[in-house]
């Protein structure tokens, strides 16, 4: 019998993240099971000249992943379910396979937004979402 003790809910604070947090914990409260929020904080490459604005960018990014996770762990606490929280920087997709494969982070499932805060390209299926459904080592629900 397959059990679900922990969910990873990569979160960016959009729309569809957050239906994602509200799907994760109505699951969450009908297993038992404890909620991992992670924010990926983009890095951007950058030449010398370039540096002072998008350090700024990155600054901010993270000021604002801070007061998303803030909110995400606000409404999962007040549902009375396990909560915790990691911020990593990067690739979002890249960063939430990663943590999915490290057996130490015993990760059950994924509860993904099916798109993000990102560009028109990710407009259909988020390219994110998209890579961690088939990258993916644990089962994934995509949440519209």
């Amino acid at each position: 019998m397959y059990k679900v003790s922990k969910i990873l809910v990569p979160i960016d604070g959009s729309d569809n993240s957050l239906k994602a947090l509200d799907a994760a914990i109505f699951l969450a409260k009908r297993c038992n099971a404890k909620i991992v929020c992670l924010y990926s904080v983009v890095i951007i490459p950058i030449t010398e000249a370039q540096m002072v604005a998008p350090i700024q960018f990155q600054i901010e990014d993270k000021k604002y992943a801070k007061k998303v996770l803030e909110n995400a762990k606000n409404l999962v606490k007040r549902n009375n379910v396990e909560f915790s929280q990691v911020i990593n920087f990067g690739n979002a997709g890249y960063n939430i396979v990663k943590y999915v494969k490290n057996k130490a982070n015993r990760i059950d499932l994924v509860v993904i937004g099916s798109r993000g805060r990102g560009s028109v390209k990710e407009m259909f299926l988020g390219s994110t979402s998209n890579y961690v459904l088939h990258k993916s080592p644990v089962p994934v629900t995509v949440v519209k």
